[in-house]
């Protein structure tokens, strides 16, 4: 896990969803002033709050904003099958769940919200948005999961299939996961990282979360054009695992007044894994435009760079 400098406060909990089951939450919070607004982390597949998104929610905190992240069912240190997603709809219930309850805290209560999605948690918060249209002052979006490939469409009868059998046998793990690491990241030191986090799943998908992944991705690119709050959308035109153009047409349907798109030439799926100079140009467009949105100010102590220890 990162350490963090003097001016960030991190802290970790645990709390109990609707179906009983303990879910990991963290939080990161500037020590030294008040929070300017609130962001909302969802981590995407198979991943995790606490290590893979460590250094963005501290690239956050150190522009003023309180961070917050859960693990979703069966990720990360949450409890439930590894990896299994039984119905999507339960993980947003869960993500809308936490986050409102820190949003009506007192101290929040006046503080403007943000969502914050990488991949399948982008998707996530598409469908947060969906689920409450005017909750929300806006979503940054990293590479969502807004359209499947073209050329990885399954054909209809392939998709009854999936359904007839997902329902016999709902998590029978027999859809292949194939290592992508080395097509999504290129930076060595991230790639290792990833590879040696224990509280990322790696193996097969089972057939409900194939199921269910497929299902949310068609009705996300179906109803793209539902979508009316305030956005950024930030995609690398050689992602070979979040369709681009998906991002495009999100930008294009969407009946947000307030949308911008950002597409980088030649950058893949793991935005945060790119040269130093490209990961510095992707963070500078994303707090950039929380900032103009957010309002307020930070004094100049903290609005400068900190590193990790």
């Amino acid at each position: 896990m990162a350490q963090y400098g003097d001016n960030i406060k991190y802290e970790e909990d645990f709390v109990v969803n609707s179906r009983g089951n303990r879910l990991f939450t963290c939080r990161w919070t500037p020590k030294a002033l008040e929070p300017r607004a609130l962001i909302f982390i969802c981590h995407g597949y198979g991943a995790e709050c606490s290590i893979s998104m460590g250094d963005t929610a501290a690239r956050l905190v150190h522009s003023g904003f309180a961070v917050y992240g859960i693990d979703h069912e069966g990720h990360g240190k949450s409890s439930g099958s590894k990896g299994y997603i039984s119905n999507f709809s339960a993980v947003v219930k869960d993500c809308s769940d936490h986050f409102k309850s820190v949003c009506e805290k007192r101290e929040n209560k006046s503080k403007k919200r943000f969502l914050y999605g990488f991949s399948m948690g982008g998707t996530v918060v598409l469908q947060l948005h969906r689920k409450d249209p005017l909750y929300w002052d806006g979503a940054v979006l990293l590479a969502p999961m807004c359209k499947i490939f073209d050329g990885m469409r399954p054909h209809p009868i392939v998709v009854s299939a999936l359904k007839m059998i997902s329902t016999i046998a709902p998590s029978w793990r027999v859809i292949p996961a194939t290592d992508m690491i080395d097509k999504v990241c290129k930076d060595p030191q991230l790639k290792k990282e990833i590879r040696s986090n224990p509280y990322m799943y790696k193996g097969n998908l089972a057939l409900q979360t194939g199921r269910e992944l497929l299902t949310v991705s068609l009705d996300i690119e179906k109803n793209l054009h539902e979508v009316s709050l305030p956005f950024l959308v930030v995609h690398g035109t050689d992602d070979v695992v979040a369709d681009p153009h998906g991002s495009k047409l999100l930008h294009e349907r969407a009946s947000s007044r307030d949308k911008t798109l950002k597409l980088y030439p030649g950058m893949w799926h793991v935005l945060m894994g790119e040269r130093p100079e490209d990961v510095e140009r992707v963070f500078a467009d994303v707090i950039s435009w929380l900032e103009h949105r957010a309002g307020g100010t930070v004094p100049d102590s903290l609005a400068k760079r900190h590193e990790l220890l």
